[in-house]
């Protein structure tokens, strides 16, 4: 249990907060490039801790990302005119590169050719990346710290797509649910089963719904035993569930998450990359990276872009939806704790000591940044961040000598480029001659 004032001191993350400070110090997604192909004006409104930005890509193709609102009247620059090396107030002209630079004042020029005004009217402007078809910005103090390529990242010979979802709840909430094994017995295979069988909640036709039947036998199986260990990029988690052992990979290897805000779930066949990032105090954009990988020595088929889709979790009226599948499931429980948990009325127990190792974590880092030490994954050496491992695991829920998996998505909605995952897939039946009812990921 957490006080009231520790419960502020993690949740909130404004600009000036602690909290704030602390994730200010780390790449975050903040849109899927192929958004950006999709736009007309080439633009994106992003809000991030708590911040109005728009984001934009040049004629060049040189991504910016800066403060919405012009600096001259406040107009919102999502609508403005992209053009070869900035973009351009669609009110009167006044024109900002990728760093915020003001660099034209068309009439102001005219009026006054050698003034300087422009110099005074910069907006903020952040550095981005571009990696596995999401683009990454850096909102902190300068210089920037390395960008971390996490391994899936990094790999070639895949096929890729991304899921995301605004969640209304704060962005610790979500993350804690990912040290937190126990849930799954429950969530995901009790009450899932449950939300299956009622075909009004349900979004899946009847053929996905009976191999989400067959995944949840293992979903269901009794959790015997968890456990967490602090690792050099943040916690591995581990368990172990009826018919394992210590042998089985959940256990001997398990699967990380990397602080702050990551969790990687997967296995030899593909992985999920989760990223929880603050909207503000009380909204969570989460991106779901899904990475599909080809067997050993098969090209994967060729992938133009990689294809975004925002999940759907409410009806009509406002209700939760689409609730048979897992990562909705999720939404809902970390929403329904409420914008903010009231972490001073909690009651834990032996299930919540990865939550506790967490959040003992997190006030380490604070301290760390306060007495002017680099927190836990703030890369400065290049190199290292060129390409970081983490532990994988091959085979999940101690299934023996498992096969290839068919493709049911994780959460509401079917990929674009379902057909190129189904493709993928297919490229390891040398290897595991028949599909199984596997999920393509391992399980929160």
């Amino acid at each position: 249990m957490l006080t009231k004032q520790e419960n502020e001191l993690l949740t909130r993350v404004g600009p000036g907060t602690p909290m704030g400070g602390l994730l200010r110090q780390y790449w975050h997604p903040v849109a899927a490039a192929a958004e950006l192909e999709a736009s007309p004006f080439r633009t994106k409104e992003v809000r991030v801790l708590c911040e109005d930005l728009v984001l934009y890509r040049d004629r060049s193709g040189q991504l910016g990302l800066i403060d919405r609102w012009c600096s001259h009247r406040r107009v919102n620059l999502a609508y403005g005119v992209v053009e070869q090396d900035g973009v351009r107030c669609q009110y009167h002209g006044w024109k900002f590169d990728q760093t915020g630079a003001c660099t034209e004042q068309p009439f102001e020029e005219t009026v006054h050719p050698d003034g300087r005004f422009k110099e005074k009217c910069g907006v903020a402007g952040y550095p981005t990346k571009e990696a596995g078809g999401l683009v990454f910005a850096y909102l902190g103090p300068q210089p920037a710290p390395e960008f971390p390529l996490w391994e899936p990242l990094a790999w070639d010979n895949v096929v890729r797509d991304i899921a995301i979802t605004e969640l209304p709840c704060n962005w610790l909430q979500c993350q804690e649910n990912s040290v937190d094994p126990v849930h799954s017995e429950w969530l995901h295979g009790c009450f899932g089963d449950l939300m299956r069988t009622m075909e009004e909640t349900s979004g899946a036709d009847k053929q996905t719904k009976d191999v989400m039947f067959r995944q949840s036998r293992v979903l269901r199986l009794k959790t015997l035993k968890i456990g967490f260990d602090v690792f050099e990029h943040g916690i591995v988690k581990r368990r172990i569930v009826e018919g394992m052992t210590e042998e089985d990979e959940s256990w001997a290897v398990g699967h990380p998450i990397m602080f702050p805000n990551i969790l990687l779930v997967g296995n030899q066949y593909s992985c999920t990359l989760q990223f929880r990032v603050p909207i503000d105090d009380t909204r969570t954009f989460h991106v779901s990276l899904y990475t599909f990988r080809a067997a050993p020595g098969v090209p994967a088929p060729q992938q133009e872009s990689v294809p975004v889709r925002y999940v759907q979790t409410f009806d009509e009226q406002g209700n939760w939806t689409n609730l048979e599948f897992t990562f909705n499931q999720d939404y809902m429980s970390w929403a329904s704790q409420g914008p903010i948990a009231e972490r001073n009325r909690e009651k834990l127990g032996e299930s919540d000591k990865g939550i506790i190792l967490f959040r003992r974590l997190i006030k380490q880092q604070l301290e760390a940044l306060a007495a002017g030490r680099p927190p836990m994954n703030v890369f400065r050496n290049a190199a290292e961040a060129s390409y970081v491992r983490l532990p994988l695991e091959h085979i999940t829920y101690g299934v023996k000598n498992p096969r290839r998996p068919n493709y049911v998505p994780a959460e509401a909605g079917w990929s674009a480029d379902r057909g190129l995952i189904e493709a993928t897939l297919a490229t390891w039946d040398q290897h595991a001659p028949a599909p199984s009812d596997a999920a393509t990921t391992v399980l929160p």
